[in-house]
């Protein structure tokens, strides 16, 4: 009878989950180490992914001070970071695959068999252990595979931080501009008020006509919806630039930033870049890791091919007390294996195969082309740098000249062989040409920036 009861209990246990389960797996000592790795236990390797020494270059500690808030605050920064714990996760579910799996329950149970009067107490401990063997290596690459996307995402993370780190530093200097061409404006919109008041003093008295008193007020018209228009652009910035370091876009108000007659950038424009620079990237690093896992996903579905060995284990102890539950005549143990071979599944397997294969081609003129764009980035960026440099410097030659020009027609002023009108007008070029000064200055700036971001946040390492 305890046999027929042993029996019934057992069934009752594997097929039917009802009993509480508790499933086990052991952490080899590679696994850990994979963990131990993968837990920051500071901020370091962030600001290791941006460069933060290379930001030292612009002299400029609220620029610093701000790119180290972005780092640490930055909400994108912050869910890129959270999707790498993702893909980690899913790393350690994977590799559960390879491990051994335990369940145990416990269950009592009442039993009465025909022609018996009485009901029969009982209580049972189901243990059950599966195992696949993996001697084709089938579920370690699958590991492998789970496990290069894991180290994709950090590649995406990095990405992500020299990107936002980028975009403060764009988004700053652009800021930086703004408030000297307003500043500039505004002299100008001066300029042309007093033009205008002027003409119209000379309409009066005949001296000028009415149609270019109109041309100067029409001119003033323009000077003050074109400072409005880059306030506006400077309002917006400011609101962008407080989402990037994680701030409200109502402390807009509060952004402190240093003029651009302060900035004092020195860092030197490399005449080349070897092309080996682009290995820093995060986007080829991926590309290079995505080329590998789908090479592994091909053998995965070649190994599909192949039978499955599965071994399970099954355990239990029964007795009518518990007391005498965990006796060895109230033990019952068993090992079975199997092998399973696909026979027939109507050709999803050389489908799957077929698949992996066009996948990996995509995947790896994707390289390719990621290897391409890379080279071109960088050398866009150096062209740029090195051209706006050069241009800028013709411009401030010209502003120069033009300054020297100003001070020669105030000399005539003075003397009074020009009109006061001629004077500001010849102030209004100066400040025109001032305005470009400022542009320029900040495109290289930005340029440096932009070839900062093309070379994975390391330009100039190779020089060192």
């Amino acid at each position: 009878m305890k046999k027929i009861t042993t029996i019934i209990l057992l069934i009752s246990m594997i097929t039917i989950n009802s009993l509480p389960a508790i499933s086990e797996t052991v952490q080899p000592k590679q696994f850990k180490s994979m963990v131990s790795k993968n837990k920051k236990t500071s901020d370091d390797y962030k600001f290791a992914y941006i460069n933060i020494n290379w930001w030292d270059n612009f002299n400029d500690d609220l620029l610093n001070s701000y790119i180290q808030k972005a780092v640490l605050n930055n909400y994108d920064l912050k869910m890129a970071t959270i999707n790498v714990e993702e893909y980690y996760q899913q790393t350690r579910a994977q590799f559960a695959n390879e491990l051994p799996s335990a369940t145990a329950g416990f269950g009592p149970s009442l039993l009465k068999m025909p022609g018996m009067t009485k009901t029969q107490a009982g209580f049972g401990l189901p243990m059950i252990v599966q195992y696949e063997a993996d001697i084709f290596l089938k579920n370690r690459n699958k590991t492998q595979s789970v496990k290069k996307l894991y180290e994709g995402s950090k590649m995406d993370e990095r990405a992500a931080y020299i990107t936002i780190a980028s975009a403060v530093g764009t988004s700053y200097f652009n800021i930086v501009k703004l408030d000297k061409i307003i500043s500039l404006q505004e002299d100008i919109v001066k300029s042309r008020q007093n033009i205008y008041d002027l003409m119209v003093l000379r309409n009066k008295e005949g001296l000028t006509s009415t149609a270019d008193t109109i041309k100067a007020n029409k001119a003033l018209v323009q000077g003050q919806t074109d400072l409005i228009e880059l306030k506006k652009q400077r309002e917006q910035l400011l609101h962008q630039f407080c989402v990037l370091v994680g701030e409200s876009p109502e402390n807009a108000g509060n952004i402190e930033r240093n003029s651009l007659d302060s900035l004092n950038y020195q860092l030197a424009i490399p005449q080349q870049i070897p092309s080996e620079i682009i290995v820093n990237r995060p986007d080829y690093v991926k590309a290079e890791l995505m080329v590998e896992k789908a090479g592994i996903d091909v053998k995965v579905a070649k190994k599909e091919f192949l039978p499955s060995i599965n071994i399970i284990g099954g355990g239990l102890f029964n007795a009518g007390d518990l007391g005498s539950l965990f006796t060895t005549k109230n033990m019952l143990l068993g090992v079975a294996g199997g092998l399973m071979a696909p026979l027939f599944q109507g050709g999803s397997l050389k489908a799957n195969l077929r698949l992996k294969k066009a996948t990996y081609e995509r995947v790896l003129q994707n390289y390719y082309k990621t290897n391409l764009t890379a080279i071109q980035e960088v050398n866009d960026a150096l062209v740029a740098s090195r051209l706006d440099k050069e241009k800028m410097l013709q411009t401030e030659k010209q502003y120069e000249l033009e300054k020297a020009d100003y001070k020669y027609n105030e000399q005539k002023y003075n003397q009074g062989t020009i009109s006061k009108l001629d004077l500001i007008q010849y102030q209004e070029n100066l400040l025109t040409i001032e305005k470009l000064v400022a542009q320029q200055k900040i495109e290289c700036m930005t340029d440096a920036i932009s070839l900062y971001k093309a070379s994975g946040s390391k330009p100039y390492d190779y020089l060192n």
